[in-house]
């Protein structure tokens, strides 16, 4: 079984509200050395946490990422954006989402694919409850196209000892969820439920109520999860 344990863990996205979270607490479960990662690294006091700067949107600096990280045993895909585009709208922010949440996303997976394959590792993309549920636009998109690539991934390397996980989670109290009222995950409770998930072998990591409940929706009549379209079409 996968373990933590003087594990190598890359971080994608470190400095935000989840990727902090999955540093620190990476070493709290016996890592030996954490990549945080990010666009702009910032400084961690802790030898053991190794700053690289890594923009998943950059061909040259993935290359560059996955050049200097040959020893990881476990890539957390955790880099994210959200800016508002819709798929009725301007189609140009919505190509700008892809860019990070899911082509980003991809380039990541293929650049450490080599060094997972050697320590025959775990990837971890995150992913959302919104991956099954349309709700937020192309936001939504995003996840869904990542979540169907996800399945693709988990086939491919299989055979290689690579293990594959998602991470389905409803919104986390992070800066990018910062201006909504609704209820919220503690990103610490999201963290330790997918190191949880990924020690226990698990394929989906499904953190909370609404992510189970939306999965299980899935199998039902789409009125079931959109009540909006129950009433029929005039």
């Amino acid at each position: 079984m996968p373990s933590l344990t003087n594990s190598v863990v890359l971080v994608t996205g470190a400095n935000g509200g989840l990727g902090s979270q999955f540093v620190t607490r990476a070493l709290e479960r016996g890592a030996a050395k954490v990549y945080a990662t990010a666009r702009t690294p910032r400084q961690w006091d802790d030898p053991r946490i190794v700053s690289l700067e890594l923009d998943v949107t950059d061909p040259g600096s993935v290359a560059a990422a996955a050049s200097a990280a040959t020893d990881v045993t476990i890539v957390i895909n955790n880099a994210g954006a959200a800016n508002g585009a819709s798929l009725l709208g301007d189609l140009a922010s919505v190509r700008a989402l892809f860019e990070t949440n899911f082509w980003g996303a991809l380039a990541v997976a293929n650049a450490f694919t080599p060094a997972l394959r050697r320590s025959r590792g775990t990837l971890l993309n995150v992913l959302s409850v919104l991956s099954w549920l349309g709700v937020g636009d192309a936001y939504s998109a995003t996840k869904a196209a990542l979540w169907s690539a996800t399945n693709t991934q988990r086939l491919k390397l299989a055979s290689d000892g690579v293990r594959v996980a998602a991470l389905h989670l409803g919104y986390a109290d992070t800066p990018m969820t910062a201006r909504l009222t609704t209820e919220k995950n503690d990103p610490a409770d999201v963290v330790s439920a997918a190191y949880d998930g990924i020690e226990a072998d698990e394929p989906e990591i499904l953190v909370d109520d609404i992510s189970r409940q939306v999965k299980t929706g899935l199998a039902g009549p789409i009125e079931g999860l959109y009540p909006q379209l129950a009433g029929g079409r005039s």
